[in-house]
């Protein structure tokens, strides 16, 4: 191999905060390598670097095949090959595939633009990877996994030579996972760097050759994936041990709370009976398509059933509408929480209070300040929110914050149910490990919870007991301590 890129010495400042600290990075030609931290541990600073979005201070020296740039920007960097493909992918929804793909590279003078080589690139392009798309076919239109790819080619249009992916897999389900990492293999032959940046290092080590780990803006070190482990990596990210043991089953006498039976809904899934405890923490996995997310939102009343029954506390329900279910003692924290668990643009505040409005409010249906300053502050100090003020949107705060503010939207309803899907998804080692603490405690407060994820060991080492659903039915119902990861796996592929 070649060295594709060699940086060292490099640090930034912002204000009084350093972001990078002396740090040293190569990266070779047609190599996998691993980017890990937690979060504010510096990466995605050493990324605008490489970029050219952002520069280093002086002092440090950025070598792109062999060619030193003091002073790189994104004209330079783009010029090299360097592509970066970031978690919200930056595409344009409203265009076609092959606009996206290819327009920044067929403009014509006085503002022309060669449709024919837009649509000759596109499908070059596509084909290089083995990606079929409707070159005509809106982005919008596209699953997250086809805008992936879509991001993909584009930079492969652009001739790249190192492809730094952020996050790539956060909103992708384990088959779209395993289709995204068979294309890195063709990118390593083809001689193109890629660059991984994940929260979720079984992936990580799975995927790279290499692994670069930075703690509080301070290169950590540089490890090959096969000299390590996920328990060594999570503690070099943050100087502490994780030890996740499964959880015995010792809640099978308490009470039902939900109880599902012959549940169906056209199309989604099919003959679904179950049953959730007081106190219970239940893991539902499955592929993409398995059903397990309309099933919960059938059970948050967002699609009603075709057929079977529902109930709870042993009387049967009808919930036709979300205010059914929340009425009904069951919350819902939904796999998007960008898009449907929170509005960014309010504040900490605005997000906490919204499902108890009405419990807050004084005379004459106005909000008592007090009474909703108190609210906010037990569940911050609660769930050990990170804000310096409430008052701040909450969009400027870290993924596992964002989340914990969701959990107490919801945990302020006082649910008897709660209903997670993938509530760890985009967030660090550490805000994992904190948000599996808070549902541990809310289990030993008596509230029965649905865990939806297609993380194996999350929902091994965090449920009492694991359900898997395929084809939209539920194949399995196991106690955790009475199974394995690889069992999960091969019921989750059957």
């Amino acid at each position: 191999m070649s060295t594709f890129l060699e940086m060292s010495g490099i640090s930034k400042r912002f204000g009084g905060v350093h972001a990078l600290r002396n740090v040293d990075l190569t990266l070779e030609a047609g190599e996998v390598h691993c980017l890990v931290g937690e979060n504010g541990s510096g990466k995605s600073t050493l990324i605008k670097i490489i970029s050219g979005v952002e520069a280093a201070e002086p002092g440090g020296r950025i070598a792109i095949c062999g060619k030193e740039y003091p002073n790189l920007n994104p004209v330079y960097s783009t010029h090299c090959g360097i592509q970066v493909i970031y978690q919200d992918l930056s595409l344009f929804p409203n265009l076609t595939v092959a606009e996206n793909i290819a327009m920044a590279h067929h403009l014509g003078g006085l503002h022309s633009v060669d449709w024919v080589s837009i649509r000759a690139t596109a499908k070059a392009t596509m084909a290089k990877i083995g990606v079929e798309f409707d070159p005509d076919a809106k982005v919008a239109e596209l699953s997250i996994a086809g805008r992936q790819l879509v991001a993909i080619c584009r930079a492969l249009a652009a001739d790249a030579k190192l492809l730094i992916m952020d996050e790539p897999t956060a909103s992708l389900t384990r088959h779209e996972v395993n289709t995204l990492i068979k294309l890195v293999s063709e990118l390593k032959r083809a001689g193109i760097c890629v660059v991984f940046v994940s929260h979720r290092l079984d992936e990580v080590l799975e995927i790279a050759e290499r692994v670069t780990v930075l703690r509080d803006g301070a290169k950590v070190g540089t490890f090959a994936a096969d000299t390590i482990n996920g328990r060594k990596l999570s503690q070099l990210m943050t100087g502490k041990s994780f030890e996740y043991q499964v959880q015995a089953p010792e809640l099978a006498a308490g009470p039902i709370v939900l109880e599902v039976k012959g549940l169906g809904r056209e199309g989604e899934y099919e003959d679904v009976s179950l049953q959730l405890r007081a106190g219970e923490v239940v893991g539902l996995t499955g592929l993409l398509g398995s059903g397990r997310t309309e099933l919960a939102l059938s059970l948050f009343g967002m699609k009603p059933p075709d057929r079977g029954t529902i109930a709870l506390d042993g009387r049967p329900v009808a919930l036709r509408t979300n205010a059914d279910a929340i009425d009904r003692g069951i919350a819902y924290v939904s796999e998007d929480r960008l898009a449907l668990g929170l509005i960014l643009n309010q504040s900490v505040t605005a997000n906490v209070t919204l499902t108890v409005l009405e419990r807050l409010a004084g005379a004459f249906g106005l909000i008592a300040a007090r009474a909703r300053r108190t609210h906010v502050a037990r569940w911050v100090a609660e769930l050990g929110i990170k804000v310096s003020n409430p008052a701040n949107a909450v969009k400027t705060l870290s993924g596992g914050n964002q989340q914990r503010v969701v959990l107490a939207k919801w945990m302020a309803t006082n649910p008897r149910v709660l209903i997670l899907d993938s509530p760890t998804v985009g967030v660090d080692i550490s805000a994992k490990d904190g948000i599996y603490e808070i549902i541990r405690r809310l289990a030993r407060d008596g509230v029965a919870v649905l865990m939806i994820s297609d993380e194996i060991p999350e929902v091994l080492y965090h449920s009492h007991r694991v359900l898997v659903m395929r084809e939209g039915r539920l194949t399995t119902d196991v106690a955790a301590a009475a199974t394995s990861e690889d069992a999960l796996r091969q019921a989750v592929n059957a």
